[in-house]
């Protein structure tokens, strides 16, 4: 239990935490009698909300630009948590819950869900095709979620019947919020849809909702992938064929019927459309006249940011690493600044923090990249490295590396993609990669017939062998003899 508490908590989360053997037993007791009865308590359906801004940079002065951000009351997301452990394994394993839902789910993540994406367009590239790419959006997608069409589809898709039906039927009906500013609160409204955004089981009821979509993509014979309300509808087309992408606009026509079918509203102002490829396939392709999708024309875009990685139609990441580079010398310039104030072991766990969080994300999308690439990354972690150390631009970033236990950014990818790739082979999950991969299975017995190798496909072009089927089973093994590596941790004196 996180120690944050909420506004709406008439005790601290600390409190709580502290005296935990005397309030345990009163929220088994609650929990029981709102189980048994079917019925989420009223008092704990009243919202919090917080409007943050989506993005930086955008109007603030627009309302369609701030995510309204629900705080519930902690009592209400330790009943849910309760409710989440007995839902999620029964929906999951209901075998209708759509593959290529990311969001929500053990061992999916932003990460492996681009992965499936860029593998497909790169594999698409080894056999002479370009893929065109729309990332479409949803108007206030959590908001809109019609509560009798969910409760309906919770029991005939996912078999969820009797008392359990009766209490998520209690939990996101009759639900009310409030706005909060600063100090400042509107009145209290009634909420006729939707569920709340900030609340545990919130994400699991959309993801069920939209779970049916599925079954409309699959007509068209498009490939797609989900994460939450985030929905890419890819194809992969010969460069001759793209003249003519009626089959595009069908699917897209029928994603659309269905989704106003379910009280959703596709927004076409705010649908990207690009065309993947190599450099020699897109100049054959005439990406002028764009595509004409629910009564708006989309301009084919040289770039398109998907769950915070921007991808540009050869897959170069040049304009992804610009945006990293820049968010990285401002937080390096912050920590110089800072630095003389803060202790070594602070100053390490700063600089931890903002690798892991923009160095390190998605970098397995960069296996095998340019090594000017490579080079752009690794100047900045040789300047945080500096920065942790104060240290001038003259000292040997590699010994200061190897003081923090830090991997060069290539062997950090490297090791990204090994550690993705074990995973998907232990647990199965998920289930898109896991499909991707297939044990190597010799002709005839050999001494590496019980190394549990992979088996590694060919790649035709450059561009192919990026693929995560191609680059799972490579040997990224170092040698260890590489300078580059970092020596066992040296514990330093603090300041």
């Amino acid at each position: 239990m996180s120690l944050k508490s909420s506004p709406l908590d008439s005790l601290p989360v600390s409190l709580l935490k502290a005296y935990a053997d005397v309030m345990a037993p009163l929220y088994m007791r609650l929990a029981n009698l709102s189980f048994a009865a079917g019925v989420f308590p009223t008092s704990y359906k009243t919202g919090h909300v917080i409007p943050l801004l989506k993005k930086t940079g955008l109007n603030r002065d627009d309302p369609a630009n701030y995510r309204p951000t629900t705080n519930l009351s902690t009592v209400s997301k330790v009943l849910e948590r309760l409710v989440l452990s007995r839902f999620q394994p029964h929906i999951l394993s209901s075998g209708n819950f759509n593959e290529f839902q990311s969001a929500y789910r053990k061992g999916h993540s932003t990460e492996t869900a681009l992965l499936k994406v860029v593998s497909d367009i790169e594999r698409a590239a080894g056999e002479g095709k370009c893929t065109a790419l729309l990332a479409l959006d949803i108007s206030a997608a959590f908001d809109a979620v019609d509560h009798c069409i969910l409760c309906d589809r919770a029991r005939t898709v996912f078999g969820i019947d009797g008392l359990a039906l009766d209490w998520l039927r209690s939990f996101v009906t009759d639900r009310a919020q409030y706005v909060a500013v600063g100090t400042e609160r509107s009145e209290i409204n009634v909420c006729i849809s939707g569920v709340p955004q900030g609340s545990i089981l919130g994400p699991l009821c959309f993801a069920m909702y939209v779970s049916p979509i599925d079954d409309v993509i699959s007509c068209h014979k498009m490939r797609y992938h989900q994460y939450a309300d985030d929905l890419q509808l890819y194809v992969a087309m010969v460069p001759s064929s793209f003249g003519d992408l009626s089959s595009v606009v069908n699917c897209v026509n029928a994603v659309s019927r269905w989704f106003l079918e379910n009280a959703l509203l596709l927004n076409p102002n705010k649908t990207e459309a690009v065309v993947f490829g190599t450099r020699q396939r897109l100049q054959q392709i005439d990406r002028s006249h764009g595509i004409n999708l629910a009564g708006s024309t989309v301009q084919f875009a040289e770039a398109v940011k998907l769950l915070g990685v921007t991808l540009d139609s050869t897959l170069s990441f040049d304009r992804h690493i610009t945006e990293i580079s820049r968010n990285c010398c401002f937080h390096i310039r912050a920590l110089r600044h800072i630095r003389p104030l803060l202790t070594l072991d602070a100053a390490k766990s700063i600089a931890v923090c903002l690798t892991g969080a923009v160095l390190d994300y998605c970098n397995s999308l960069l296996y095998g990249t340019t090594q000017c690439t490579i080079d752009r990354l690794q100047k900045l972690q040789n300047s945080l490295a500096c920065a942790v150390f104060q240290a001038l631009w003259s000292t040997s970033a590699a010994e200061l590396r190897k003081f923090l236990h830090w991997l060069p950014i290539k062997e950090r990818i490297t090791y990204k993609t090994a550690l993705i790739t074990f995973k998907v082979r232990r647990s199965g999950l998920p289930c898109y990669l896991h499909d991707m991969i297939d044990d190597y299975k010799p002709v005839r017995t050999l001494r590496s017939s019980h190394e549990q190798l992979l088996h590694q496909p060919m790649a035709k072009i450059s561009f192919e062998s990026r693929a995560f089927p191609i680059a799972a089973p490579a040997d990224g093994t170092l040698s260890p003899a590489t300078p580059e590596l970092p020596q066992p941790l040296i514990h330093l004196k603090p300041d």
